[in-house]
């Protein structure tokens, strides 16, 4: 294939997503004709044309003619306004959607022999052309691990019923492909989609109240009902696809390295919804999944499975089980197979019974049910074994091996559930528990030392420092419910269902041993009298700010020297988890900050790790926007120091996040692929360091250096301006988000004003609903600036170091995409809704200053023209979303003024307020982030 084909084929396939995106935005015109008559669509057609224009020639009479238009709509005519152009952008998401898989498949097509960078084949090929044996790749492939963990982090803006609209018109528009159409069927699939968008047009986009902590449990599980279910095993299929192809001759059955958990239901931080009954009901609502799977996926294996005795000889241990199965398993008649010729058949109806057992608690601990996962794999190995012996292994790889690796990945729970509690709930019930066993009088006034040295005495001794005739306050009964919960599903689920136990703010060594203390109180930790330690549930410590991430290495030190809690980490084969947080840290100094204490904390607790032999699986607490750490999956592995992933990563995904990589099985499938060949690129990399250690540890004090600077600026504003507070709450939607209905936990840890007690989700939403995207850039050009100095030396260094040092590439390459993302003009709209003119004036001059200043020196470092040269297809898409999203910023400024003013004399409109919520939603869509 020549480069001048596959140029044709490029240009051939953004034609396709073109002709997509004129199709659906047809579509929707007729759509707002017939819904809203012709003076509708005129008026959306005027404004879209008037703000395209604006962007391409900024005139002020033009750019007074458009706000003229804006803020001289009609309240029924803006409301249809405002929802015409949300709609639109969720159709441009979803063209958008199907074309990543398009051009994947066009590259397959096109490229023939030729391997897709970033694929799994590209990484198992780069193993091969670099010599490694057979017993370097098995070990390399034995040392991945990557949990990719949901949360329900209100960032998701739209309704589970939009989203399924949305999944049905993108398996639509995916049939637009189809060349062998006919006419006829051409026009019925355009009157289907006609009648989605018209669904989608009369269907209420915002929620009537919050979800409550099970909805958002239900959210999650569709993703794997939809989606993971039948990819993850697919990935897996690859992999060793690839393995056999380039190392024949091996038989591979690659260990399970990637898998899902889940934090919806078990996160009760800041969370009171969130209780020991929901966790439970949580859990159960998984196993239902899960079985629910398994049963549907038996009951399809009955018409592959027709083999005949007849014809065909199978094992007699098939035979012996099925026996086996007569004897201890009813089944009514009406299910019973009835031909002794297909014993496959017999066996699977046998099988199907047993897993309707499960759910059937009057059968726990019976023959009639299947009580742990291993039995159903046993089960499912003997029909493997059988269909081999007479030679039917295409259906034995086919079907039961991918069941196989289903159960091996989902087991009877679907998700590893992680518990989550902020440590001071911990503190208060130890507080209240040592007091009423007359152990301490006041806990809390402890030093830490003496906190620790009381802690590991506690876990040393057998006796139990809880009563079930003690009375306890609601708040310590509770955290002792949970610990309960936890241990009688490990008892009823399997050890796997629930390993986490995170604790958020963690400051101290005595945070993490609390939790050890609680779960030795339950039978989660013992100690057996020959001195050996069993633990089942690992104390994780979360450090999010730069003050937690700093003291985190010592805390960890500290732990591992005491006796009692290396002997726990020993129970758990020497591996300790440790979660960073990179929302708080952001929130505290800023991105170039942030970004750096989280690769010092990342490299000195790797250190202490290898000090006492421990391997660390670090969490990333990652959210969905540039903000919040939020990239491509890919790209957020491979943006670690290699030499920290030894013991595994686990990374959050939350949100917006989830619906756009896993709603569709195409892009999942992409995003797992990519991830898998990531993580063996980042094994080969930390067993074969290419930089030049020397020029990384300069590189370092550089950053190191630029960082400070950074901070200060950043600190100078939002912590020691005293009229920046007020500023950010006038000119964003802060306090209108609140009342976005997108999450059951509230927006606040705390009732309070106090920007200490802002979560990081509203702080980042609300600067990206108003354009500017604070967070994820201010402060980084001065940080850039303190050691350019305007002298080339130094950028030809930063060019240096953007060429060849994978962190601050990383780190350019986020602050160019949210300077894209942001635009001054709009943001200068949203600033005039602050009151006080000075401040008002002062703050957006000194941010509009550092925008300015931290384009020019990205521009410099990477020798653009533009921003985003470096990847057109996200400048592109940004560049044509632009005039459709500034409407509604320009509505959602005028909406926000005349609310607010309607508040101020104590007075309300809801119409209003809902108006904003769709200039929430709609902005949302355009730039594809939230929080």
């Amino acid at each position: 294939m020549t480069e001048l084909t596959v140029a044709a084929n490029k240009s051939n396939s953004n034609n396709l997503l073109r002709r997509d995106v004129r199709f659906l935005g047809n579509i929707l015109g007729e759509v707002l004709v017939h819904q809203g008559g012709n003076e509708l669509l005129e008026i959306v057609e005027k404004i879209r044309e008037t703000s395209k224009s604006l962007r391409s020639v900024f005139l002020p009479e033009l750019y007074d003619d458009f706000k003229n238009i804006v803020e001289t709509l009609e309240p029924d005519i803006r409301h249809q306004v405002i929802r015409a152009f949300a709609i639109y952008f969720q159709l441009v998401n979803i063209a958008e959607q199907n074309h990543r898989i398009r051009r994947k498949r066009d590259y397959e097509r096109s490229a023939g022999e030729a391997v897709q960078p970033g694929s799994i084949e590209s990484a198992i090929q780069d193993l091969r052309e670099r010599n490694m044996d057979v017993t370097e790749v098995e070990s390399i492939i034995e040392s991945l691990s990557l949990e990719l963990v949901m949360t329900a982090h209100p960032t998701e803006a739209m309704r589970r019923a939009i989203l399924d609209i949305h999944k049905r018109i993108s398996e639509d528009v995916m049939l637009l492909d189809n060349p062998t159409l006919t006419f006829r069927e051409r026009e019925q699939l355009r009157e289907k989609l006609l009648n989605e968008v018209i669904t989608l047009w009369q269907t209420d986009e915002l929620r009537t109240g919050k979800p409550t902590v099970l909805d958002e449990v239900k959210n999650g599980m569709y993703y794997f009902h939809e989606t993971l279910f039948h990819i993850l095993p697919d990935v897996y299929q690859e992999l060793e696809r690839c393995l056999t192809k380039y190392y024949p001759g091996q038989n591979w059955h690659v260990p399970t390295y990637l898998r899902f958990g889940s934090w919806i239901g078990g996160d009760r931080d800041g969370n009171p919804s969130v209780t020991a009954d929901v966790t439970w009901k949580t859990l159960r609502m998984q196993r239902k999944l899960s079985i629910r799977e398994y049963q549907r996926i038996l009951s399809e294996y009955m018409q592959y499975l027709s083999f005949s005795t007849s014809i065909v000889d199978v094992s007699d241990e098939l035979l012996d089980s099925i026996n086996k199965d007569r004897e201890h398993v009813t089944v009514t008649k009406m299910n019973i197979w009835h031909n002794e010729k297909e014993p496959y058949r017999i066996k699977l109806v046998y099988m199907m019974e047993k897993m309707i057992n499960v759910l059937d608690d009057s059968k726990n601990g019976t023959a009639e049910r299947y009580t742990s996962p291993e039995e159903f794999i046993a089960d499912l190995g003997v029909i493997d074994r059988s269909l081999r012996h007479h030679y039917a292994d295409y259906v034995a790889d086919t079907y039961i091996n991918k069941l196989i690796r289903q159960v091996e990945l989902f087991g009877f729970h679907t998700a590893a559930l992680d518990i989550r509690q902020h440590s001071q709930e911990h503190e208060n019930a130890m507080k209240e528990i040592l007091a009423n066993v007359e152990l301490t009088p006041d806990y809390s006034a402890l030093t830490e030392e003496e906190k620790i040295e009381l802690l590991a005495k506690l876990l040393t001794e057998p006796r139990p420092i809880t009563s079930n005739y003690h009375v306890y306050s609601e708040s310590t009964k509770e955290c002792l419910d949970v610990f309960r919960t936890v241990y009688r599903a490990q008892q009823e689920y399997g050890k796997h269902c629930i390993t986490s136990y995170l604790i958020s703010m963690a400051e101290g060594a005595s945070d993490i041993l609390e939790v050890i203390v609680f779960a030795k109180e339950v039978g989660l930790f013992r100690q057996n009298s020959d001195g050996t330690v069993e633990c089942t549930l690992q104390s994780v410590p979360l450090f999010e700010t730069i003050e937690d991430l700093n003291a985190a290495p010592e805390i960890m030190r500290t732990l591992f020297n005491l006796p009692i809690y290396r002997q726990s980490i020993a129970s758990r084969n020497d591996l300790q988890e440790i979660m960073l947080g990179y929302s708080d840290s952001n929130k505290d100094g800023g991105a170039v900050t942030a970004n750096w204490e989280l690769r010092v904390a990342l490299k000195e607790l790797t250190a202490v790790g290898e000090e006492f032999d421990i391997k660390l699986k670090f969490f990333h607490g990652r959210g969905g926007s540039l903000g919040r750490g939020g990239m491509p999956l890919n790209r957020s592995i491979l943006a670690q120091p290699a030499s920290t992933i030894g013991g595994g990563i686990k990374i959050t995904e939350q949100g917006e996040v989830i619906s756009s990589r896993y709603s569709l099985q195409g892009i999942a499938y992409r995003s797992l692929e990519q991830a898998t060949s990531a993580l063996i690129t980042a094994a080969i990399n930390a067993r074969y360091p290419e930089s030049d250690a020397l020029d990384e540890e300069h590189w370092d004090n550089i950053v190191r250096e630029m960082s400070e600077v950074s901070r200060n600026k950043y600190q100078d504003l939002i912590f020691r301006d005293p009229d920046f507070l007020s500023y950010f709450k006038e000119s964003t939607p802060l306090p209108e988000v609140g009342e976005l209905n997108i999450g059951s936990r509230p927006s606040k840890r705390k009732n309070s004003d106090r920007f200490e007690d802002l979560r990081a989700i509203p702080w980042v939403f609300s600067w990206t609903q108003s354009r500017y995207l604070l967070p994820a850039w201010y402060a980084a050009g001065t940080g850039l600036q303190s050691f350019y100095d305007n002298k080339e030396e130094n950028l030809k260094t930063m060019q240096d170091m953007y060429e060849n040092f994978s962190f601050f590439t990383s780190l350019v390459d986020s602050l160019q995409m949210a300077i894209a993302k942001a635009d001054m003009v709009i943001a200068k709209e949203y600033a005039n809704m602050s009151k006080n003119d000075e401040a008002r004036d002062r703050i957006f001059g000194l941010i509009a200053e550092e925008f300015k200043l931290t384009s020019e020196l990205i521009l410099k470092i990477t020798g653009q023209k533009e921003i985003l040269d470096n990847v057109p297809v996200i400048q592109e898409s940004i560049r044509l979303r632009n005039p459709y999203v500034d409407p509604l910023s320009y509505l959602q400024v005028q909406l926000l003024s005349e609310l607010r003013g309607l508040r101020d004399k104590d007075e309300d409109n809801a119409e209003l307020l809902r108006e904003v919520l769709l200039t929430i939603n709609g902005i949302a869509a355009g730039l594809r982030n939230t929080g």
